[in-house]
């Protein structure tokens, strides 16, 4: 046969199983990859097996980790602090007055600029929680239940005061766009304890309480880091993964034939010009091919005991942020690095009392839940878990709501290394700034890490000649909150 016939032949095979992988290869090239050129994506000449699983660049530790995992419950549009984690008796007593301008003057405030400003009391009373007593508003009585176990932030501030770079802000470190994901940053660093689900996994819910917030995938990419660390999105309802399933009659050992040949062609041709992409693509078809499996198996909660589906307030599958809180719960076991959930319901600038009581019935009850089982299950203490939103909200009233805040806020974490049943930090007596023990988000990124074994000055990607972090140029770790 001449050189050209050959030529011809694999051209004409490669056009065949290009075709026949449809399913799978929309996933492995689209879903986890993108389409650009990778760096340290994979180890050269590296067969299927070896190119899959990332190691991490963190390896040893940097310091001794406490937890092996994150699970980040994200409250996106901005929640009040002030109706739900930081009691302002102050604020209430000046209900309706002018708020003073010694607190306001020269501040950046969003759609109340050159407007009367006038103080909006607390519209939700608080109640003591627990042995340690946290203060909680009465909204949240399943979270009342696990105050023993959280730790309230109540001095977190930020730099962006509009909803899409404040959630750029607060997933990336910095409000330029394009940027990794903090979920990247982690699974660059040290990879994944799951062979057969990808190591980050962002879920999503809607209320109906408050704007439906928009959040864009950007939120969840690698950015300048090799495109397979980035958040894979699925889906609680229909298809968890778009394109996951095979094409119709086609079988797992007819697709593991397929495969296995797409991957003996792309290590020839690997062999040949050492290309970081084809090593990735060779990694994350056979993460495609586990899926297929993997994937349906976590969505199925059948097999999960009627008292947990009634803990969650779910019988999985509805979408709700409960049933993703059972989702992230399930993906915690089986290994994955981070797990992201957004609760899209908490952008509320008019009648904050009934809005705020709203959303909080959608979440109190899955959040509560996770913490739960995660301690029944010798979970809790190896994972660490983070629930907030990107801003809060202005002590002064919008109409009957609130503005965007970046002064100050609260966040609440558990587990992985964290002290339980304390507060820590405050705001003033109007719940506008900050003042006791701030905590900028580079410094709750740099804790994050911390918890996981990482020193965040020292996980660093080198790009357009400059040395890039999660946590920029600044940043410290929260000593005090931790166990």
């Amino acid at each position: 046969m001449s050189f050209s016939e050959s030529i011809r032949q694999l051209q004409a095979r490669r056009a065949f199983l290009g075709r026949a992988t449809s399913g799978l290869g929309s996933l492995a090239l689209s879903s986890l990859l993108g389409s650009r050129n990778l760096l340290a994506a994979g180890t050269s000449g590296s067969s299927a097996g070896e190119a899959d699983k990332w190691p991490g660049i963190v390896n040893p530790p940097h310091v001794m980790p406490k937890a092996k995992r994150i699970i980040y419950l994200y409250m996106a549009g901005g929640p009040s602090h002030l109706e739900t984690f930081d009691y302002k008796p102050k604020l209430a007593e000046m209900q309706g007055q002018a708020m003073p301008e010694s607190f306001t003057q020269g501040q950046p405030i969003a759609q109340l600029q050159g407007q009367k400003l006038t103080c909006l009391a607390p519209q939700h009373k608080f109640e003591r929680f627990g042995q340690s007593g946290q203060q909680i508003a009465s909204v949240f009585p399943e979270i009342g239940t696990i105050a023993d176990e959280i730790c309230i932030l109540r001095s977190l501030h930020t730099e962006a005061i509009n909803h899409d770079p404040a959630h750029t802000f607060m997933n990336t470190g910095t409000t330029i766009s394009g940027r990794p994901a903090m979920g990247s940053w982690l699974t660059y660093g040290l990879g994944s304890d799951c062979d057969n689900l990808p190591g980050f996994v962002v879920l999503t819910s809607l209320g109906k309480y408050g704007q439906a917030q928009p959040i864009a995938s950007r939120q969840w990419h690698s950015g300048f880091l090799p495109s397979r660390f980035q958040g894979v999105e699925f889906r609680s309802k229909g298809d968890p993964v778009l394109y996951v399933s095979r094409p119709g009659g086609v079988n797992s050992a007819q697709q593991r034939d397929v495969v296995d040949s797409v991957q003996a062609l792309n290590r020839i041709r690997q062999e040949t010009v050492d290309d970081p992409e084809i090593a990735t693509r060779i990694s994350q078809y056979e993460m495609a091919f586990r899926m297929q499996s993997s994937v349906p198996e976590l969505m199925d909660v059948s097999n999960e005991p009627a008292h947990i589906l009634e803990m969650y307030g779910t019988q999985g599958g509805d979408g709700s942020f409960g049933a993703n809180c059972l989702l992230a719960r399930r993906l915690a076991e089986r290994g994955v690095r981070f797990i992201q959930l957004y609760h899209r319901d908490w952008d509320h600038h008019g009648d904050v009392k009934g809005n705020i009581a709203g959303t909080a019935k959608e979440v109190d009850r899955g959040a509560a839940a996770l913490v739960r089982d995660l301690k029944q299950r010798g979970l809790l203490d190896e994972t660490l878990i983070v629930y907030g939103g990107e801003f809060g909200r202005t002590p002064m009233a919008q109409g009957t709501g609130r503005d965007h805040h970046i002064k100050g806020f609260s966040m609440w974490l558990a587990g992985g290394g964290i002290k339980p049943g304390i507060s820590y930090g405050n705001t003033d007596e109007l719940g506008y700034a900050a003042v006791e023990n701030p905590v900028h988000v580079h410094d709750l990124h740099a804790t994050m890490l911390h918890l996981l074994g990482i020193e965040h000055t020292k996980l660093t990607y080198k790009f357009q000649g400059r040395d890039f972090r999660l946590t920029d140029v600044s940043g410290n770790v929260v000593q005090p909150i931790l166990a």
